[in-house]
This record gives C-alpha cells, structure tokens and sequence, in this order.
C-alpha cells in the first residue's frame, strides 16, 4: 500500500506540491522549490490550491500560512473554516485587534460575534 501524501507550497512561485509526510526516515529533509529553491511550507493534507493567477487568493493564502494557520484534516472531514477574500482576513484582523483574541484563532472563526 502507498504511503500517504501531503502538500506543501511555494509562496514565490505559487505552486502546491503533493510529497510524503515529514518523519517518513528519507522524507525528513527540508524540502524546496524544484523552480526556485526556497524552502516550502508544508500546508496539510486538505490543502486545494488556488489558481496560479488569482493572486488576492494567494495574498490571503500567504496570510493564513504566516499567522501559523495550515490545512490539515480534522476527525470530522476537512480543515474547518479559512477564510478565501483579503476583506475576510482583515475583518477578522480587525475583530482580534479589538478582542485581544490570537490572530490565528480569529482567522480560523467561522462566524464573528
């Protein structure tokens, strides 16, 4: 049987890789851009990558992955909710900044009070 695989992403080149999980023996390298050999970020399996050219999705995507948010599967399915527009990320910016709540836990809030 296959290992499982994850994804992982390239911020510059807006690329998603899929390549097997870290701690598999000779998968624990870091792991680079096979175009411009700057480090990637593992995301998690439930990653589904946007369009190379949609570059506000990217934006956010850089967003969420900077604040420590990834995309792993949880027991009940996917990863939860993410937010896909720039003007989603910064109303929650804006409801942390008010609350004191973490920046990675208010992006990952489905609904704001």
């Amino acid at each position: 049987m296959a290992h499982g695989k994850t994804s992982y992403v390239c911020l510059p080149c807006r690329a998603s890789y899929k390549q097997p999980y870290p701690g598999s023996g000779y998968h624990d390298r870091d792991r680079v851009c096979p175009r411009c050999a700057e480090p990637l970020i593992h995301v998690g399996s439930a990653f589904a990558a946007p369009k190379r050219r949609d570059t506000a999705a990217w934006r956010t995507l850089s967003v969420l992955l900077h604040a420590g948010v990834r995309f792993h599967k949880s027991c009940c399915g996917g990863p939860g909710y993410r937010p896909r527009t720039l003007s989603e990320v910064r109303e929650r910016m804006a409801y942390a900044r008010t609350t004191g709540e973490p920046f990675a836990q208010a992006l990952v809030r489905r609904d704001l009070p």
